[in-house]
């Protein structure tokens, strides 16, 4: 019999399965397609990439200025991650179904949602790489957070700090632009 955590943590946060008559789109279909653009766009630059662990748990900690930086991170990264986003996005029924295919994990910011940590430890556990911008926003208050340190102190897990160069250039509020990505 599963216990109540195990039905927590499996639990979906968009139960909507009639939405769309086909599958969402899975994390390496999404790597694949928007991998190969952001290379292409912004002529991406890894560095250090060669030193991350293969396999097993890892927290993967990324500075967050743009809207953009979840799409490059996943794009820098070979493995697999599983995303921490805020609950909000969720809030559009097309954006739920295809966190939901890509393993992203929605959590309610400002009142220490226990369930989305819990998953989150579930998924490292079980040997995933997951990934939380600590700083919480790309605006207003950027406090950075302590979650993926506390996370990793509890599992073991890994705690590797990440630095996107660029993303804000490419993409913020009333900026688009094509430089350099690093």
């Amino acid at each position: 019999m599963a216990s109540l955590m195990d039905t927590l943590v499996d639990r979906r946060t968009n139960n909507d399965a009639g939405l769309l008559s086909f599958s969402a789109p899975t994390y390496m279909q999404a790597r694949r397609f928007f991998g190969s653009l952001v290379r292409a766009m912004y002529r991406l630059e890894v560095i250090g990439a060669d030193r991350l662990p293969v396999t097993g748990p890892m927290v993967i900690a990324p500075n967050h200025d743009s809207v953009l930086d979840g799409i490059v991170l996943g794009a820098a990264i070979s493995r697999e991650l599983r995303f921490l986003g805020k609950a909000e996005l969720w809030q559009s029924r097309l954006l739920g179904w295809v966190l939901d295919g890509l393993g992203a994990i929605g959590i309610k910011r400002g009142c220490g949602d226990h369930l989305a940590l819990a998953r989150m430890r579930h998924a490292l556990e079980a040997g995933q790489a997951v990934a939380i911008f600590p700083q919480g926003a790309i605006y207003g208050d950027r406090v950075w957070h302590r979650g993926a340190a506390r996370l990793a102190l509890v599992t073991g897990a890994p705690l590797v700090p990440v630095r996107l160069i660029g993303t804000a250039r490419a993409l913020s509020r009333d900026r688009i632009g094509f430089p350099r990505l690093r």
